[in-house]
Order: structure tokens, then sequence, then C-alpha cells
């Protein structure tokens, strides 16, 4: 039995079978093992031999310092915020262009449908007319082209290159992005830039890609596609990015402005480095790189290096997928230190009002109900008239009116009404231009003026566009003159010359023939003039001015309009009156001015600028630096948004300009002192020297006259010579100081003056730290130069310094903005003060007589009687122009007895000086604590006094 058991299982065991399903076992468990070995016991091993690793080394921004006055308030700081980035985790092949250029238009879509916008710091933005424009020009904008057609030196651009429009430019990278369409599918031959999108859809893609670039298109490194953006849109973007490659959202910080339109201009703004700041920065930090943000202008600029903290890093793994696998050796950023300035906030808000509401009323006390003012010999620059219907065409001409919504789709009753009036006088006035030039050849001097603006306009836009070329036009050929300045021919016979005498860059129009004779150069011309003008935004703007003036549109149709566009609000006693007609149109406007529903700055009609610099005497710090007007920079900041860039650029009150430090002109009387200190120290006057006015100086053979002229001041000392701001006076310190042996030379003169001018610090610039013009100093007339005219011409700061010296008796500083830096933990770093620049050594008997008449100055105005603190000032007014009102001046410091601030007043364009004079009151009744803030500061038009008993 055993054995037949033993067969069995000897036979069983050595069945086919059976060492079958052994080898299977023991190939199962060879498999199981071998598993268990990859999986459990080597598998983190063999995760990580089996990944692609990439390391990488990712730098971490610091936080950039804050910004406080000398109070400590806050004025500039940083709040985190999200990103919308992109990296080029696209792979190369023919379609990529296409994949990445899809993905970026679904994420602006999705960007702007949210209210977010795109960051733009691309040298080229769509202006009002709805064509691309360069924002750069000169040496910037040719290194810009040199980044383009990657170039290393601007040296290296071609003359074609050079020359391009900003259109061109777009469509040459749109082309090299393949940012369009092919008109014939499949066909790349047929490939058109810009097909299938908007022209501002394209140059947003074509911005990012063009940063994209910059990066080299290195993998993981992030490209900002929008800054700050909304909690929307970042939810927006999480729930697409299965379909939105290489899109993420990153923490970062916004740079944030406080109040900002009162300081944009002194804070500046900060932005993405650009390749020339980069070469500059690196010099001194080799950590900046292409995707930092630096400081632009302003403070942000000027102390870059101490805002500016310093990054941290950390190493990255990346796999092939682009998703993070690990990190190591992370090293912290260290915040910018924090800067702390001189000014003072509360008082710089405050003169920034008070010039604007200042501004409001004189504007208000000089507007008529009338149409027009024309300019004659017998007008002055004291008693120009502004129109009421130059006020309703700048609603139009300064944006107010969004000339754009009249012919949308949701335009109300009176916006469809103003804009059929615009259609139909478009269409006559553009088949006139060409009966014009083809037909009537009208001389230009007999032309009616809107057709003399129409044709003058269409040569500077040739000019412009490169048609009429500047390099050829010859200057001094007469048909030029005839044109220029006899105004004797037509356009047409001067475009006909310049083709004759090749000034005209055929290449630049549409002619297939290059043996093109004159006439079809010239029919193309005007072709492509109408071309142009049925696009050109300055051009059919203008046509509202005539619409009005011929009574196409009324004043009534223009408030209405502003009402429908929410431009204004009215409160609902005077909306109801309005709409009874119980009020009209003329006062409807008033109204809007005096409560500065529309500022003057909007009107960008003379006045509407306004600079004021304020110092500490005895130490040269600035208090308060204000430019009228200002803008937000909080828009500029953390990507620029490009539409209110555009309209930045077109705004006619240009509020991106600093008029405190880049303004310059004639300083007119206030330059006063110098000729005082100049005649008292070289010897040709003294105190007790009596100089008798008459009203004219007729030492010259063209004999120059005082303000009083046909009245005379009579017999004046040097006191009396600034207190009655007498031209004979200072006239005859000016001749004297020209005379070598016995003989008048203006150029002794000037060269003594020019002494005194540098010692007042008026030979260069004022030391603050932000950007500022260099001062022009006078090389012609002496004698005029004296009283202020001359061709000097100088900025607020610049007098700001000079009467700081006049207050403290001799001490020049270089002023300063900033008064101390500290670490983030307010730790003090460095303390700053401003410098003596030079010295003024006089007897005090010299400084007295020039203060007791600068005392006297301000004695004489009524408006400064009971003050309550006693002033010491002069005003000034100088010309530009004979047509346009005079620029307003006042300098003064106090108090008398002990001087703590001197000032700086300008008003442009501002009629008298007794305007200034009585806004620096203003200003010194704030800083004094004179009178509640409230009556100084009411919101509305100041009302000013228009004269005084000294009217210079």
């Amino acid at each position: 039995m055993f054995d037949e058991f033993k067969e069995n299982l000897i036979k069983f065991i050595t069945s086919r079978a059976v060492m079958v399903c052994g080898v299977l076992i023991l190939l199962a468990s060879i498999m199981i093992y071998r598993l268990f070995s990859l999986q459990i016991i080597n598998g983190e091993y063999y995760l990580d031999s089996f990944k692609l690793r990439i390391k990488k080394e990712k730098s971490i921004p610091a936080a950039r310092g804050n910004i406080y006055d000398r109070n400590g308030n806050l004025l500039a700081y940083n709040e985190l915020a999200n990103s919308v980035t992109i990296e080029d985790v696209y792979k190369s092949g023919s379609g990529k262009n296409k994949k990445i250029n899809a993905t970026l238009d679904k994420l602006i879509e999705i960007i702007e449908k949210n209210g977010d916008s795109v960051d733009q710091d691309f040298n080229i933005i769509i202006n009002d007319s709805g064509n691309y424009e360069f924002t750069v020009e000169g040496n910037s904008l040719l290194r810009f082209l040199a980044d383009v057609y990657g170039h290393a030196s601007v040296n290296d651009l071609k003359y074609e290159e050079k020359t391009k429009s900003a259109t061109e430019v777009v469509d040459d990278l749109c082309k090299t992005y393949g940012i369009g369409s092919n008109e014939v599918e499949d066909d790349n031959s047929t490939f058109t830039p810009r097909l299938g999108y908007t022209p501002d859809r394209a140059l947003k893609i074509l911005n990012v890609r063009f940063n994209m670039a910059a990066n080299s298109y290195q993998k993981y490194i992030d490209t900002i596609v929008a800054s700050d953006v909304s909690d929307k849109t970042v939810a927006d973007v999480m729930e697409n990015s299965e379909s939105l490659t290489g899109v993420s959202i990153n923490e970062s910080t916004a740079r944030k402005y406080v109040d900002s339109v009162y300081f944009s201009q002194v804070l500046g703004y900060t932005g993405k480095v650009s390749e020339d700041e980069l070469a500059e920065l690196v010099l001194t930090n080799p950590s900046y790189g292409i995707n930092d943000t630096v400081g632009k202008s302003g403070i942000e600029q000027a102390m870059e290096s101490v805002l500016q903290g310093k990054k941290g890093s950390e190493t990255v793994y990346v796999d092939n997928t682009g998703q993070v696998i690990e990190t190591s050796n992370y090293v912290d950023s260290v915040a910018g230190n924090d800067v702390y300035l001189t000014i003072d906030k509360d008082l710089t808000e405050a003169c920034y009002n008070i010039i604007e509401q200042s501004l409001a009323g004189i504007l208000v006390s000089k507007i008529q109900n009338v149409k027009t003012y024309t300019y004659t010999s017998a007008s002055s620059s004291s008693n120009i008239v502004i129109p009421i219907y130059d006020v309703y065409f700048a609603m139009f001409d300064n944006d107010v009116i969004n000339i754009n919504h009249l012919s949308a789709k949701d335009a109300n009753e009176n916006e469809q009404a103003v804009y059929a009036a615009f259609v139909e006088k478009n269409e006559n006035v553009l088949e006139q231009i060409k009966t014009e030039l083809n037909e009537k050849k009208t001389p230009y001097d007999q032309l009616s003026k809107e057709y003399q603006w129409y044709m003058s306009h269409i040569a500077a836009m040739l000019y412009s566009n490169g048609i009429l070329d500047t390099s050829k036009v010859d200057r001094e050929d007469s048909m030029y003159i005839a044109w220029t300045t006899d105004e004797t021919i037509s356009l047409a016979e001067y475009l006909k010359y310049a083709i004759a005498m090749n000034w005209i860059d055929v290449s630049k129009l549409e002619i297939d023939n290059q043996y093109a004779d004159s006439e079809q150069i010239f029919n193309q011309i005007v072709t492509y003039t109408s071309k142009v003008l049925e696009t050109d935004y300055d051009f059919q703007t203008r046509m509202y001015k005539y619409l009005l003036l011929d009574g196409y549109i009324s004043g009534t149709q223009v408030c209405d309009v502003l009402l429908e566009q929410e431009a204004v609000t009215l409160d609902e006693d005077e909306l109801s009156l309005w709409q009874r007609s119980g009020e009209s149109a003329y006062s409807f406007m008033i109204n809007r001015i005096q409560k500065l529903d529309i500022t003057p700055a909007q009107l960008a009609l003379d006045p509407c600028t306004g600079s004021m610099v304020i110092t500490d005497v005895n130490t040269g710090d600035v208090l308060a630096l204000v430019s009228y007007p200002g803008y937000d920079n909080n828009m500029m900041a953390n990507g620029v948004d490009a539409a209110y860039y555009a309209k930045l650029r077109s705004d006619k009150s240009n509020p991106l300009y600093n008029y405190a430090t880049q303004q310059k002109t004639a300083p007119g009387s206030t330059f006063k002192m110098i000729s005082s200190t100049a005649g008292l120290n070289e010897g040709v006057i003294t105190t007790d020297s009596i100089i008798y006015c008459n009203g004219i100086f007729d030492k010259l053979d063209h004999p120059p006259k005082c303000w009083v002229y046909p009245r005379a001041h009579g017999g004046l000392n040097v006191t009396g010579g600034i207190r009655n701001s007498c031209n004979v006076f200072f006239y005859e310190v000016g001749y004297r100081l020209g005379i070598s042996g016995d003989s008048y030379k203006s150029d002794v003169g000037l060269e003594k003056i020019a002494k005194y001018v540098d010692l007042y610090g008026l030979t260069e610039k004022s030391g603050i730290e932000i950007a500022e013009s260099e001062p022009q100093i006078s090389n012609q007339d002496s004698v005029r130069t004296a009283i202020g005219q001359g061709n000097q011409a100088y900025t607020t700061v610049g007098l700001a310094r000079y009467v700081t010296t006049v207050a403290n008796s001799g001490t020049c500083y270089n002023l300063t903005l900033v008064d101390k830096t500290t670490d983030s933990n307010g730790n003090l770093l460095e303390e700053n003060s401003a410098e003596i620049r030079s010295t003024i050594d006089m007897p005090d008997s010299y400084w007295n007589a020039i203060h007791l008449g600068m005392r006297q100055v301000v004695q004489d105005k009524p408006y400064y009687t009971n003050l309550g603190v006693n002033v010491a000032g002069k005003t000034g007014t100088a010309q530009e122009s004979a047509n346009r009102p005079n620029h307003s001046l006042f300098v003064c410091y106090a108090p008398y007895e002990k001087p703590e601030i001197a000032i700086a007043t300008r008003i442009a364009n501002g009629y008298t000086s007794a305007y200034a004079a009585q806004i620096t009151k203003d200003a010194l009744v704030y800083y004094f604590d004179l009178m509640d803030e409230d009556e100084i500061i009411s919101g509305t038009a100041q009302t000013l006094q228009d004269g005084a008993i000294n009217a210079d």
C-alpha cells in the first residue's frame, strides 16, 4: 500500500501539469520578489532616477522699502497681491507660436473680463486715433528698435529699421511671433500680421511675447502678464488651468501710493527695468535681473539703491512636466530700507488744493458768454478773455466728453444728435479738402481760420509721418518761406514744389511705379491724406470746435452730453432746474467750474497749471514741492495701465510734466534782488543812491519803458526800486554794470550779473534728488536782464533756492527732499541734511535795504493786510507770448523779523503776479495756522483780486 502511494505520488509530481505549475509558481514568486524590491525596497531610488530632474536657482524678490513724509506719514508702501504669469513650457515646433498665442488670447480675455488689465511696458501704445504710436523718441527709440531687431548696438541698425513706423514694427514682431493668420488656409505665404485680432489684443499679446523673448525663453522663468489682479481673476485662471498651459498665479507685492495725485511728481512710480536701466544698475549691484521692478522716476528712481532690498534665493528641482519636486538651500530676502522725506504731507496737499481752487477762480473771472475772442494790437496779456465756446470745445478737446461713445450702440439721445452733426460735418470737410487740394488751391492767407487750421494740420502730419522729409527740406528756399512765413501760397502749390525738389519720400506712399511722375505722386499724397484724416483723432476733434461756432451743436447739448456720460453730476435741485430749462448752458458750465466738478486741468485752458515750492530757510529742506495737475501713479506702477497712460500723454494739461522742477520761464521782477545785490557789491549804487524814473529809459537806441509808463516813479533808492518794482531803476543798474571805460558794453554787465546769479545758485540745478531742468542764464542785454528779462529762464524750485538765500541773508543751500533713511525695523541708517553750496557776504545795511524793499512790496498788497504774520516778498510777471496771458510769479519769506520758510509760486499763463501773490498768501495762512482749514480750502473756486498797487 505504501509502495502504491509512493508510486502515485511520484507520478503526480513528475506529471507534466505539476511541473508546469511549479515552474509558474516559481516565476510568479520571482516576479513578486522583484516587484517588491523595485517598488518597496528601492522604489524611491528608482522613481528619482526615472524622473527628469532639472536644477534651477530661483531668486526671491525682496519687499521694497516704504516712503514717509517728515512726520512719519506713509506715502508709498507694498501690499500683498496676486499676479498672473506664464512660463514657456511649450514644446518646440511649427505649432508652438499658435499655441502660445491662443493661450494668451484666452488668458487676456479672462483678465479683462474681470476688470483687470494686462501689464504693458512696451514702447508702443494705441493713441486716440486708434493707431500705433511710439512712447519714446531719440536715443531711447533707437535703443528700443535695436532690441526689436536683435542688434547689440544702435549703430548696427539699418536705415530702414531706424525709420520704421510703430505700425511697421508691430507687424514685423507679429510675423516673428506668429500673431496673425494665413489668408489662405495652410498657405504660410499668405500670413497676415494681426489678422484675426483687434489692434489692441494683438499689441497685448505681442507685449507678453516680447517680454518672454527678453527672458530668452528659459524654461521655468515666469513672465508677468498682469499684476495685482482681483480674486475673481485668480479663481477664473485656476478654473481654466488645464487649458492655460504654463499659466499660474504667483503671490507678489504691489506698490501703493497714498493720496497719489498730490505726490505723483515727487514720488514717481515703479516699473519693469529696461535694458538701459539694467545695464547701469548692474554696474553697482550685479544681482539685478531683467524681470526686476525698479524706480522709474521721482524719489522711487533717485533712491533706488536704498529702497531696493536684497533678494533671497532657493534651489528648485522640477520634472519634465514643469512641476516642482524639491526645494532646498532657501535663503530669505531682506526688505529694502525706508526713506523719510523732508516734505510735509498735509502742507503739500493743502497747497495743491489751494492752487486748484485758485486756478478755477481765475478761469471763472475770465470766462465770458461770447463765441470768440480776437487778439488785436489794442489787446494786452492782462485782459485776454476766455469765450464760453472755448469751454464747450474743451470738453471735447481734452476728453472730458468721451467722443468714441457718441457713436456707441448704447449712446443716449444727445450723444446721437451730436454724432450725427459730426458725421455730416466730417464728410463735408473731407470733400472740401480734396477740392481745395485738387482744384481751388486757395492761398493760405485767403482761407478761413477753419481751413487754415486743416491745411496746417495736414502739413504737420505729412512731416510727422515722413512723407515730407525734413532732412531734405531747404528752409531758406523762397517757396518754403512763402508757405511757412509769408503764407501766400496754397498747400497744393507747396506740395507740388516739394515733389519737384525731391523733398517727398515716395517709399512711404503706395506707388507701384518707381518712375511715377509728379502728378501721380501728388494724387497719391491726396489719397494718403484723405485716408489718414478719416482716423485722425486731433483732426476729428477739431471739427467739434467749428460745429459749435457754426451753431450745429449747442452749448446746451454739450451740457446734456456731460450729464448723459456722467462726466458731471448735479444735486437734485440743480438737476431739476436744468431739466426745466431754468439754467443757461453758460451758467451750467460756470457752476461746474466753481464747484470743481470740472477742474482747471480738465479744461486745459490758460491758466490750468501751477507750481509751488516751500523751503525751510535755515536748513535747506524742501517742505512742499507741488506741481498741478498731478496723476494717479498707482495706475503706472505694478504694470502700466496702457489706456490710462495714453490718456495722460494726450492730456493737454500735461500732468506727467513736473511744473515745479521742469518748467522754466523768465523770472520777471522776482530777479530784482539779484540785480540789487550786483549793483551794491559792484559799487555802481549805494543804499542812498537815487535814480530817477521818468517812465522811459532813454540811454539805449530802442528805449525800454517802465511798467508804469506813461506815468513815472520819480526818484528812488534801492529799497524804493524793489518796492515799486521800477524797471527804469534796474535798467540803470544794468546799464551801470555794463560801463567799461567811457562806454556801455552789455557783455561786461552780463558777466557781473552772472557772478551774482551764481552766488544765488541759479547757474545750476537746485540740488533736489529728483529730475530737474538746467537753468538758462541770460547772455543778452544786461539792461533788460537786470529786470528779469533777457533770455534767462529758471524753474520754480530754482527760484525757491534763490529766495531762501535772500531770506537767510546769504546762505545758499543745495536743497534736499530726503530727511533720513532707516531699515525696515525703524533703525536709523543715515541722517541727511542740505549742504551749503555758497555764501554771499554783504554788509548788513545792504541786506536790510533789500529786505525792507521786499517787506514794503507786501505791505502795499491789500490782501496781505492784517494777515497775522509779517511777510516779505517780490512779485514778477514774465511774458512768453503776445497772445497768451503772462506768467505770474511770486517769491517770499516769513516771518519778516525771523524767517522760517521761503516760498516760490509760479502760475503759468496766470495773467498777473497779483494772483500768484494771493495763492501764496493762502499757503502762508495754512502754514502758520492763521485760519481754520475749511476756510482756506473750500473745495470750490477761490475768487482772487485782479489788481494791486504794484502791478509787477
